[in-house]
């Protein structure tokens, strides 16, 4: 395949192509190597693996598109190889170029080309004139060797047979929900599965550096994109140039003690959730839900809708689940936000199937998340233990009411219900990384957390940053998910460490969110978005207008 077929072919030839694993025999045979496990693997097994050679096409609009061959499995280097799509844009003013940045989208599962392509021109003119933009779909996502476990069709079923207040008996079906899950992983992906591990990932950075002709790395990374920069740090501390971690994980309990990081995200997607309906109680004329007691009418309108789901314009159907999985991601926008929830909760009470809430969730959801659960799958080591299993769900649930149940009994799909398919997942787990973490000897790396973050919380960030032997705090303190292009203060401090490697002062903190109106409606200050860096894929999170 040339470098630019993937962007040529048909919307439905690419989905095709994206699915299949496109391997290929390397010329030489590479020797067997002893397995040791991903923390202790032998340096000369990863600098034996050639560095790709990328041949640039145009693919419109002054980007360049190429394709990466890279080893599939890294304990046989010279072996079977995978292809990664990648993409960049050269630097606006080649006089100033200081390099290559690395933009690297959340998930696990969104675009990293499309991440790029749909953000270049909102980014800061500094980044745009100083380096080459450069992304890429990592292993098993997009356009390089997307990973399917379920189709459409199956999804489909999956979700619209969902609840948002499910009964008392509802744990038994999720875990056999989930066992179907996996068995579909193992049928349809199989060969790949055991290889989409952020290890080989963050290998897979280093090789492109190289063929890049970098020196060190110079990368932003949002949400799984910060841990995706947390593993290469851990890996490869010396050849850091700058890092900023935006919407940052604990890597420790992510990796090695899930069950402590999932608790604390469902805390804080409830905790986020609770806080609106707060606002939206105080601000009733602003809100225009709830009649006084906005609580008690989300709690009815779930159950109202999983009685009678709302009939949607594609022919599907729009219940209680539905609203849950909407609100789950469109709440990382932040208070801003905020107004547009309380318009969209209403015209649900009304069953207007206009309402963003009710849209279920599209094949470029599925597209998302099949990889969202398998990455986390081979990522995390979870106990086997299903008595442990079963307090730690039904306790989830218990302690996160507002949205917590639909996401602990629900099918596979985004972090919060990963456990029930993880614990009995049967793939191996060679490409994980277990620590550790501290990056020792690296350049300051720069974290960013949210003091509200309904998605990553921002415990996981001060973990961090305490991780890293060389890492430095930047707070931002405000509701939603990630910093960069909702602060001007964070964007700027994060766009002058990127550059000019200016790392702010321990203690800094930002707090300029743009408020929810109280009476008269305002619109969010000039360069305080960033678009697709917020929202990863528009369309499986929803975009309600320009808030620009």
């Amino acid at each position: 395949m040339t470098s630019s077929l993937w962007l040529d072919q048909p919307k439905g030839e690419q989905a095709v192509t994206f699915r299949r694993l496109r391997l290929t025999g390397a010329a030489v045979t590479a020797l067997a190597v002893a397995w040791t496990g991903p923390q202790v693997w032998a340096s000369e097994q990863h600098d034996s693996a050639p560095v790709p050679t990328l041949t640039w096409s145009d693919c419109q609009d002054g980007f360049e598109c190429a394709n990466a061959q890279v080893p599939l499995d890294y304990r046989e280097p010279q072996g079977k190889t995978i292809t990664l799509a990648v993409i960049r844009k050269p630097a606006a003013d080649p006089s100033k170029r200081k390099g290559t940045l690395f933009l690297q989208p959340g998930g696990p599962g969104n675009s990293g080309v499309d991440f790029v392509r749909g953000n270049y021109a909102d980014l800061p003119a500094e980044l745009r004139d100083d380096f080459d933009v450069f992304g890429y779909d990592v292993r098993g996502v997009g356009r390089s060797s997307q990973v399917q476990c379920w189709d459409d069709a199956t999804y489909t079923k999956a979700v619209t047979a969902a609840k948002g207040v499910p009964g008392p008996d509802a744990y038994t079906p999720a875990v056999q929900q989930a066992a179907d899950f996996d068995q579909a992983c193992q049928d349809n992906a199989g060969d790949l599965l055991p290889y989409v591990g952020t290890q080989y990932v963050a290998r897979d950075i280093d090789l492109l550096r190289q063929a890049l002709g970098e020196q060190q790395l110079t990368y932003y990374g949002r949400s799984f994109g910060s841990y995706i920069g947390t593993v290469y740090a851990a890996m490869f501390p010396k050849r850091v140039r700058a890092l900023a971690l935006d919407g940052a994980y604990d890597p420790e309990h992510y990796t090695n003690q899930p069950y402590a990081y999932d608790r604390p995200q469902y805390l804080a997607l409830d905790g986020a959730m609770g806080r609106f309906l707060d606002w939206c109680k105080a601000n009733q004329s602003t809100c225009g839900f709830g009649d006084g007691d906005p609580r008690g009418a989300f709690e009815k309108l779930k159950a109202d809708l999983d009685a009678n789901p709302v009939p949607t314009a594609n022919g599907g159907q729009a219940n209680g689940y539905t609203l849950v999985y909407r609100l789950m991601f469109n709440i990382n926008e932040g208070k801003v936000i905020w107004p547009s929830f309380g318009e969209a909760l209403r015209k649900a009470q009304l069953r207007d199937n206009t309402s963003f809430l009710l849209r279920p969730p599209s094949p470029a959801s599925y597209d998302f998340l099949n990889p969202n659960v398998v990455v986390e799958c081979v990522d995390k080591k979870y106990p086997t233990d299903r008595a442990l299993l079963k307090r730690q769900v039904t306790t989830n649930a218990r302690l996160a009411p507002l949205l917590g149940p639909a996401m602990a009994y629900g099918p596979p799909t985004y972090d919060h219900q990963h456990a029930t398919a993880c614990v009995q997942w049967k793939g191996e787990h060679t490409s994980r990384y277990s620590g550790s973490f501290h990056a020792k000897g690296s350049a300051p790396i720069l974290v960013i957390g949210n003091t509200g973050d309904p998605d990553t919380p921002y415990q996981d960030a001060v973990a961090l940053s305490r991780e890293l032997d060389n890492g430095r705090l930047l707070t931002f303190k405000a509701e939603g998910h990630t910093a960069f292009g909702r602060s001007v203060c964070a964007s700027d401090a994060i766009t002058n460490y990127l550059v000019d490697l200016k790392v702010p002062a321990r203690g800094t903190s930002c707090a300029d969110e743009t408020q929810p109106p109280s009476a008269e409606p305002t619109v969010a200050p000039p360069g305080t978005t960033l678009t697709e860096l917020r929202n990863g894929v528009s369309e499986r999170i929803d975009r309600i207008g320009s808030l620009r």
